[in-house]
């Protein structure tokens, strides 16, 4: 944080929330302003994720203001919220480090901060997590402990979330879940959830009786403590009377407060120290705008939801200006492609959690809304509706982020493998994805898929490959079908050419050469072309073979390569463990060949964030680090030659 000008006076000041427990109104209005302009500046010039941070400023110095972190717990759900958080507990000053290689994680991590009280990447987890810590200290007699559970962005329309909230309405824990409705996670919610808090929000009645019954609740406490639960009896009735149904929360065994205004501070400050006070599960229900404060981000919520790098003044969002054509994004190929396919096959449907403009499916959605399904944020049903529209004979095209697919594994073994159901999915940001880190690589896909019996795992090298695994995965329906791509553009501007079968399970060679073997498998082939040429300049001759599938194996290709080399290279964007590396040695084993097999990929730990460029070179399977483990591998000596 720059020390020069009057700009973020009181914001400087504060080291950790002990700094805020004697702010007065007024400084609690100038923190809020403060705070929130200094996420926007950072920002603008160090990409994240934007307007979630911004909707709740007010929400974030009301919590710090009131509660007692790190004593009290407060998990954030989902964690691109967290930012304003994340200054007003220590790290304000490497705030411009956020989400770059070696600084602070995008999203809360405890073993970056004791203020961090649980890892929240990925959505809906906050109250299962915030119920688990309410019942573990009041088994330590710590229930004196607050714990506060901030879900939103979405959040709310994950399943996980209800188990959670059935569960603590029954275990009468003191939890306090505050939900952030906002209306949107990445683009506009969907669901009955939706409209029905939209028609709590709306009903007019409604929101001025409980303002009504909210000042008698603290009138009639000052006069009796015993009061406050008679005249809430009371509002719960009015409730379910204007809103025409019960209140889904309340019917929970939750006491619901709300809705408020989210961007009211010293109201909020106001209800959460009343909230205190009220024993066991409930919910207080905040209004906010995503990105609030910032023009351009309350005008297009989704554009700057994560927006890259913009002008703090103008809002105009900073775009790199290619030098002529450049290739498209993975995801657009397949946004594109599905379209394309859909005109000429009325069986194809298109499904994703919550992703429709992330991963492109939205192309098909302007075009055909009949034919495609944002179904939330809910991944297990995403699988499982898929596999019903494959059982009415449709062709799903399931599109979920490699990282999200890890949610609905056992709904893909039981509800799709074990009935062979031709339901293709689609594993949008498979590998490393760069700046959102750990909680964000599609690293195990590959190895977590193999194992289950039927799948068909494609990985295209290209743009041009990836057409045409689309094309053959709708031509002759075989049951689960895996096509996975990486986060970013391609290599090939002219990709849209026509369309042609691939046969399944069959690799290709994309390059001769005597010394050794690099067998690839997916887009990161092109890091073993680059390493190839460095190699030639040395007099390495290395022979490259794109697998293509993981699933079934090119055996027949595996035969070739193993007679001819014993000295091989395998690489994968995925998992080390378990993935292409894993089934070329298992072959080898199985048919008792002998080589030297160096395997290349993600090692067995969780990688953190930076670009996909600084990851690679970490992990070592960047053209450099390839082509170090050939010479390795050339200089060593074999003892036992291939059979």
């Amino acid at each position: 944080m720059s020390e020069s000008g009057e700009s973020y006076k009181l914001l400087r000041t504060i080291s950790n929330p002990d700094d805020m427990k004697s702010l007065t109104p007024d400084q609690l209005r100038q923190l809020s302003s403060e705070l929130r302009q200094y996420i926007i500046e950072v920002v603008s010039s160090n990409p994240g994720h934007f307007g979630a941070s911004l909707g709740v400023v007010e929400l974030t110095v009301a919590i710090h203001h009131v509660f007692n972190a790190p004593y009290d717990q407060i998990v954030w759900d989902v964690g691109h919220q967290a930012y304003g958080h994340k200054i007003l507990t220590g790290r304000r000053d490497i705030f411009h480090t956020n989400r770059k290689y070696g600084g602070i994680s995008g999203f809360p991590n405890p073993s970056e901060s004791e203020y961090d009280a649980f890892g929240v990447g990925h959505s809906s987890t906050s109250i299962s997590a915030a119920l688990g810590m309410a019942a573990g200290n009041d088994y330590r007699d710590e229930s004196d402990r607050q714990v506060v559970a901030i879900i939103g962005d979405g959040s709310l329309s994950a399943g996980l979330a209800y188990e959670a909230l059935n569960n603590a309405g029954h275990a009468g824990k003191n939890l306090l879940v505050i939900l952030n409705d906002n209306n949107i996670s990445i683009d506009p919610s969907v669901g009955a959830m939706k409209d029905y808090l939209l028609d709590i929000t709306t009903s007019k009645s409604y929101n001025k009786v409980k303002n009504d019954v909210w000042n008698l609740l603290g009138f009639m406490n000052k006069v009796t403590p015993n009061a406050r639960k008679y005249a809430q009896k009371i509002e719960n009735a009015i409730k379910s009377i204007l809103l025409k149904q019960s209140n889904l929360f309340e019917s929970l065994n939750f006491r619901y407060f709300g809705p408020v205004d989210g961007h009211d501070v010293l109201h909020l400050a106001e209800i959460l120290r009343d909230m205190k006070d009220i024993p066991g599960p409930k919910l207080l229900h905040v209004i906010t705008q995503k990105g609030k404060g910032f023009a351009r981000a309350e005008e297009n919520q989704t554009e700057f939801h994560s927006p890259g790098k913009f002008d703090m003044h103008t809002g105009e969002i900073i775009r790199k200006v290619p030098d002529g054509s450049e290739p498209p994004l993975y995801q657009d190929v397949f946004g594109e492609t599905i379209l394309e396919l859909a005109k000429t096959n009325k069986r194809i449907i298109g499904i994703t959690p919550a992703m429709p403009t992330g991963s492109s499916l939205k192309i098909m959605m302007d075009e055909m809304p009949e034919r495609t399904y944002d179904v939330g944020i809910a991944e297990q049903h995403a699988v499982t509706f898929s596999a019903g529209l494959a059982v009415s004979g449709m062709i799903p095209f399931c599109n979920i982020y490699s990282s999200f697919m890890q949610r609905a594994y056992d709904q893909v073994i039981h509800d799709v493998a074990l009935q062979n159901l031709p339901v293709v999915f689609f594993l949008d940001r498979g590998g490393l994805v760069g700046s959102d880190g750990a909680t964000h690589h599609g690293a195990y896909d590959l190895a977590f898929f193999r194992c289950i019996p039927g799948m068909t795992i494609a990985s295209p090298l290209n743009e041009v490959e990836m057409r045409n695994m689309m094309y053959t995965a709708q031509l002759k329906p075989i049951g689960p079908f895996v096509i996975r791509y990486p986060r970013g553009r391609g290599v090939t501007v002219d990709w849209k050419q026509p369309f042609r079968e691939v046969e399944i399970g069959k690799g290709q060679q994309l390059m001769e050469g005597t010394d050794l073997a690099i067998l690839s498998l997916g887009p990161i082939g092109k890091e073993a072309t680059s390493a190839i040429e460095l190699l030639e300049k040395e007099q390495i001759s290395v022979a490259h073979f794109d697998m293509r599938f993981l699933k079934p194996l090119d055996n027949k290709l595996l035969k070739t390569i193993f007679a001819r080399f014993n000295k091989i290279i395998t690489l994968e964007d995925a998992s080390i463990v378990g993935g292409l590396g894993s089934a070329v040695i298992e072959y080898m084993n199985d048919n008792s060949y002998k080589a030297k097999v160096i395997r290349l990929g993600i090692p067995d730990r969780f990688v953190e964030h930076g670009t996909q460029e600084e990851l690679y070179k970490e992990c070592g399977f960047d053209a450099a680090g390839i082509a170090t483990a050939a010479r390795n591998l050339v200089q060593s000596k074999i003892l036992t030659r291939a059979m």
